[in-house]
Parts: structure tokens; C-alpha cells; sequence
């Protein structure tokens, strides 16, 4: 079943049909002490929300902080090498890659995020931007992952690999995530064969597409997950992205107006129009 935060409120779809769910605060609903059945209660015992398809998808996010993780995929890894070799910063990644300790970094607080449809910033100091397409858990106060969405962790490569010390600045600013368009609350986690796709469109052409699946990612969710808790509470949840299996070419950086568009296999579709920072 689907989570929607909108802005007439949360709703659950369960094949199909939307239904209103009495709890009007995210962060009390994502903290249930079991959001599926709390869910399943919702569906059997309410009327179809027929108020839904008028009301405006939002976020995903109440108070929670996004948290992400990095190379994660051997495309990463990759890409990662490459752009901070001349920093002399490149075999940090490979350590990493094979390393018992993930890459975690803060990514956004909530006034950070855009929703589906919203708009997404590039830095005006950079000149090498990319998005980089993410299935994002949803994570209780128990450090359960209870949900899955699509995020978009983008990124100044530029920045980063002049030196790897400028990540933040390369990836904490406004606008420099968006989540959705909805929370996958499944029973089982999700199959390595789930597929991930990224199409960047520009002035109504595609000018860059590419796909990978979660068989790709060298790390458990749940143990990324683990290590994240490790000295670190969330009383409202948290969203941990899992890193991306998918990197534009180096001659590619992205422009004002062009549409990212992200689909994961049995959440959906995530897209957001480009602007750059400070417009």
C-alpha cells in the first residue's frame, strides 16, 4: 500500500482505491508501532476519499531529518574516483567501496525537500551538477524500515571532487532533495530485481537516460540502516538514502528548466523541474 502526504491531508491507496487516515500529523502516523496494520485498519474501515485526486501531493516528510549514504554501487564508486583523482582524494572511494564502514552524511532537513513536481536547485557556484536517483527508506524511531520512497540526492560534482572535505557544500542546500510521491509500505523488503530509472529531459527531448536495479548495491539497507543508528536517536523517524547506481557521463551537467523524471518499480514516478540556487 501507498502513504500520500497532501494537502488535504494523508491518505493510504491499497490497489487503486484512496482512503483518508484520521491521524493528521506525519510524524505521529510514520512513528506508529505498526504502520502497516495501522494502515490495513484504516482501509477496512473507511469510506473511499473521493477528495483525493483534488488535493496536492506533497513531501513525504514532516520533522525528519534525510540522511544519505554513498558509494554504495560500483558506478559510484566509479564516478566518485574519477572526479577527485586530481584532489588526490580518488582511492578514498575504493576504501570505502570495500570498506565494514558505509560513507553516511546529513543530506537535508525538511524545509530542504522538494515534493513531486517542485523544483530542485543547482548551486550557482558549481559547474558540474547532477541528480542522482535513490531508493530512500523510511525509518521509525526503532530503526525499522517501514517504508520506501523515491529520492533525488543532487549534486555538485565539481565541488566534491576539488576536494572530498567540500562535500557538504557540495550536497546540503536548499532545495538540493526531493522526495516521493508517495511511501511504499510494504510487508517484505523490496526484490534485488526492483529496477531504478533516471530520463532528463531537456527542452522536450531526452538528453540523458540510464536504469540499474537494487542487485547492484553492494550493501544491505538494513545494515546501512544499523550503522546509522549507531550513537544517533530520531524520535520522529528518519529517511536514509541508499546511494545511486546511475551517473550521467562527465560531459553532462544539468540546466535551468530541465525535468528529472525517477521511477522506482512499485512506488512511482518522482519529477521535479531544475532551477538554479538563489532564483
Amino acid at each position: 500500500m501507498n502513504l500520500y502526504r497532501t494537502s488535504n491531508g494523508n491518505y493510504v491507496e491499497e490497489r487503486g482505491s484512496c482512503y483518508r487516515v484520521p491521524e493528521s500529523s506525519w510524524d505521529a502516523l510514520v512513528t506508529h508501532t505498526d504502520l502497516r496494520g495501522y494502515l490495513a485498519s484504516v482501509v477496512a474501515a473507511a469510506k473511499l476519499a473521493g477528495d483525493f485526486q483534488a488535493a496536492r501531493i506533497e513531501a513525504p516528510i514532516g520533522s525528519q531529518e534525510v540522511w544519505a549514504a554513498g558509494v554504495t554501487y560500483f558506478r559510484s564508486r566509479s564516478a566518485r574516483m574519477a572526479e577527485a583523482k586530481d584532489a588526490g582524494g580518488g582511492d578514498f572511494y575504493d576504501r570505502v567501496y570495500s570498506a565494514e564502514r558505509p560513507e553516511l552524511f546529513f543530506k537535508a532537513t525538511p524545509s530542504r525537500v522538494a515534493g513531486p513536481g517542485g523544483e530542485v536547485r543547482i548551486r550557482s557556484d558549481a559547474q558540474w551538477s547532477v541528480p542522482e536517483p535513490e531508493l530512500t527508506l523510511l525509518v521509525n524511531p526503532r530503526g525499522e524500515i517501514v517504508g520506501y520512497t523515491v529520492g533525488n540526492d543532487m549534486s555538485a560534482r565539481d565541488i566534491e571532487g576539488e576536494n572530498p572535505l567540500y562535500l557538504p557544500q557540495a550536497k546540503v542546500y536548499d532545495r538540493s532533495c526531493a522526495l516521493g510521491p508517495c511511501i511504499l509500505v510494504a510487508s517484505e523488503p523490496l526484490p534485488p530485481s526492483t529496477a531504478i530509472r533516471l530520463e532528463i529531459v531537456r527542452e522536450g527531448s531526452t538528453a540523458f537516460s540510464g536504469a540499474t536495479t537494487l542487485a547492484e548495491m553492494k550493501r544491505r539497507p538494513a545494515d546501512l540502516v544499523a550503522w546509522l543508528f549507531r550513537e544517533n536517536q530520531f524520535p520522529s523517524g528518519t529517511f536514509l538514502m541508499t546511494g545511486t547506481g546511475i551517473v550521467p557521463p562527465d560531459d553532462f551537467t544539468l540546466r535551468t528548466g530541465d525535468r528529472i523524471r525517477m521511477t522506482i518499480d512499485a512506488i512511482g514516478l518522482l519529477e521535479n523541474v531544475v532551477v538554479q540556487a538563489g532564483r
